[in-house]
């Protein structure tokens, strides 16, 4: 073998055949296929199809990316045309004396010949609607009941209002809103939402009755907290305020209703949305048995020292008062002895160090009133 000779060009290894693009292809029109004949069917092979065409096939990521798309619109024209097929396959299997009036002489025969009027499927899911009226041999068809004009995909979730025959004794129309929605009062006019009340001010059980009188669910009406530290009892807060609502008052009630509500001991905020807790337990003052703050007072020329307002003690002549960490304590003829930066109570009471420092009671760096030198 001569060295200088070019050594002949490999030739690359042939492309399985379910890489190649006319596999590719032949996923999106099996999409279309089985969508014509069942939409869950098609929708799951989408999905398949899709998977496969961003591995398989040797595409850029554009050509990926489109042929995603057009898989999802081939799912919607294939059961588009699965629906039509199915209709015009069952006017094909109908008898032909069904398809062809012929008349007749005999005035009994013609009657019976005639078409009952179809049931009413008034209230039932769309797709339940249709397949029981192509079994009795009507031609369907649908449409949005409502002003909105809305296209109808899932048909199982929407509900039949309206039905009428404009296309022969044989063909049906459904008019149908979404599950939950309510009927309009005829057929393309405007949903009659219910309206939100004002319930600011109302109790929480007031409230509710208001609202299911309008239609709104019980289910559908939910109860929170107005203020961030506080919480709703277990199941009673019938007495409770309503602080605050969503919708608001005027709007269409379209789904979920939620009241803010507040005790009545602690009453709508005016400004902020957390209750007092002096003492940063997380339970708010309203409530809380077992407050632990200390009250200082002074009084006459020998001193007292006062009681915390949960179970301290106060003595005066030579007792002491302790409570939350802070001490007061009155000797036997001078002002009240504090400790400098405990909590004090009330503002402008005055006191004095073991030292001898002249301290007065007044709001600290955290707004909360302390003992510190005045």
């Amino acid at each position: 073998m001569n060295p200088y000779t070019p050594a002949p060009p490999r030739t690359p290894p042939a492309r399985p055949w379910w890489k190649t693009t006319p596999a590719g292809l032949g996923l999106l029109a099996a999409v279309a296929l089985i969508s014509a004949f069942s939409l869950p069917l098609g929708f799951l092979a989408m999905v398949a199809a899709v998977v496969l065409l961003w591995f398989l096939p040797p595409w850029r990521w554009f050509a990926r990316l489109g042929a995603s798309v057009g898989a999802f619109f081939l799912l919607g024209i294939g059961s588009g045309v699965g629906g039509q097929l199915d209709d015009t396959a069952r006017t094909d299997a109908k008898p032909a004396s069904a398809r062809t009036h012929e008349p007749s002489t005999e005035p009994s025969r013609q009657r019976q010949n005639e078409p009952a009027p179809p049931p009413s499927y008034r209230g039932k899911p769309l797709d339940r609607a249709e397949t029981a009226a192509r079994a009795l041999g009507y031609t369907t068809d649908r449409h949005d009941a409502s002003a909105e004009h809305r296209s109808i995909l899932v048909r199982s979730g929407w509900v039949v209002c309206f039905q009428n025959s404009p296309g022969g004794p044989r063909a049906i129309t459904f008019a149908a809103v979404k599950s939950g929605e309510p009927c309009p009062e005829k057929d393309g006019a405007r949903i009659p939402w219910p309206v939100m009340p004002g319930l600011t001010g109302r109790i929480w059980r007031a409230a509710v009755a208001e609202l299911t009188d309008l239609g709104v669910s019980e289910s559908a009406i939910r109860a929170e907290s107005h203020y961030m530290n506080d919480a709703l009892p277990d199941g009673d807060h019938d007495s409770w305020l309503v602080c605050e609502q969503d919708p608001a008052q005027g709007d269409d009630i379209t789904a979920e209703v939620t009241l803010g509500l507040a005790s009545p001991k602690a009453g709508c905020a005016t400004e902020g949305s957390y209750l007092g807790d002096k003492d940063d337990d997380g339970v708010p003052d309203y409530r809380d048995r077992t407050d632990d703050r200390v009250r200082s007072t002074t009084s006459g020329g020998g001193g007292s020292g006062a009681a915390d307002a949960a179970g301290g003690s106060s003595t005066s002549g030579g007792g002491s008062s302790t409570s939350g960490g802070s001490s007061s304590s009155t000797g036997g003829g001078g002002g009240a002895v504090v400790h400098p930066g405990a909590f004090c109570s009330p503002p402008g009471a005055r006191g004095v160090t073991r030292a001898g420092t002249s301290m007065v009671c007044g709001p600290g760096s955290d707004g909360r009133d302390r003992w510190h030198s005045g």
